[in-house]
């Protein structure tokens, strides 16, 4: 009997607290118990956070809303610095959503639907401290606007952005990876030439007939697989020390379209040239390591393409090269490749 008594008096007790709390305040406080926080500290924390999200106390400034099926972006408190919206299906983002959040470093909108009707013009405008921003696999028609200059890791793949304007990316000094694959890009108008700190630039699968003008020097790696690109410029490589991968398969581009000693260069690791339309091995560096020109029309293998003179002191870097699915077999190959290719690990025929 007294257990009953007790059990009845904890209840009314609780009762009592509850009804003192607002709706808000009691759904938190039904979280709160069923989480059973260690701390004082880990219950403050979780009156701030959305119901739709998990704000651990392990990690106090992350948000982890991801896979929710939100149609919006929720409330996000000040304290937070990566917030995690991806797999959702959020269309559209206000302006001011982020504004009192200034301090986030990373926001991660991938895999949404957004579209750049709905998407405010100034909604990264204040966030100064911004260093990633994922906005790929969305429903976006151009990039942005007024994104931050602190930005440098930034991902706009899988969308359906046409151009690129040339102010763009004005003032973004600080980006070094800039993602454009998948969408239907025609044309750039030079937007990457003040990018001054840009390693990747990833411009897979669009619609672009020549290569981007006004390259960055800093550039590591191009992508430009997938395009209807025709010809490369001659001094093309000259001005880029320290690009070291290039990448243009699945092109136009054909022995006409190559002027002499365009990939000559040093410097340069890995060279694709797959599935174009050469019938001839261009030139290449002696430095190059890795060249692929498998799925072409090549019909003869030119040594001299490799080394300007074979002999046991000049000597080819490349250690992959990769030819099949062209018109030439093992028996076109001439005894001297021996020399020239000497540290050529494996070669494709």
């Amino acid at each position: 009997m007294r257990t009953v008594v007790l059990l009845m008096v904890a209840g009314l007790v609780e009762l009592s607290y509850t009804q003192r709390l607002n709706a808000l305040q009691w759904l938190n406080y039904l979280r709160s118990r069923r989480r059973q926080p260690s701390s004082v500290w880990a219950d403050r924390l979780s009156d701030d956070c959305p119901l739709e999200c998990d704000c651990p106390a392990s990690f106090p400034v992350a948000m982890y809303c991801h896979s929710r099926n939100l149609q919006h972006v929720p409330y996000v408190p000040s304290r937070m610095k990566y917030v995690y919206l991806q797999r959702n299906q959020i269309t559209g983002i206000q302006d001011g959503v982020f504004d009192n959040a200034t301090s986030l470093v990373w926001i991660m909108l991938h895999k949404n639907q957004l579209s750049s009707d709905k998407v405010g013009s100034n909604v990264f405008r204040k966030l100064r401290n911004l260093d990633r921003l994922y906005l790929d696999n969305n429903e976006l028609s151009h990039v942005p606007t007024n994104l931050p200059t602190s930005i440098k890791d930034l991902r706009l793949g899988h969308n359906k952005i046409s151009k690129i304007q040339s102010s763009t990316f004005e003032g973004m000094s600080d980006l070094t990876n800039l993602h454009l694959q998948a969408n239907n890009i025609e044309e750039v108008e030079g937007a990457f030439k003040a990018l001054k700190c840009l390693n990747v630039l990833d411009l897979r699968k669009n619609k672009l007939k020549k290569i981007p003008f006004h390259l960055p020097k800093s550039l590591h790696q191009l992508y430009l697989e997938f395009n209807d690109i025709e010809c490369v410029p001659g001094d093309f490589l000259t001005t880029f020390h320290k690009l070291q991968f290039v990448r243009l398969a699945h092109n136009k581009l054909t022995d006409g379209g190559i002027p002499p000693n365009t990939f000559n260069v040093s410097g340069l690791v890995e060279l694709d040239l797959s599935h174009n339309r050469l019938t001839k091995i261009p030139t290449v560096s002696k430095s190059l390591e890795n060249l692929y020109l498998h799925a072409n029309q090549i019909n003869e293998f030119s040594l001299g393409s490799f080394c300007d003179v074979v002999d046991m002191m000049n000597y080819s870097q490349l250690r992959v090269l990769r030819l099949e699915g062209n018109l030439i077999t093992a028996r076109d190959v001439p005894a001297k490749a021996v020399y020239c290719l000497r540290l050529a690990v494996s070669i494709h025929l």
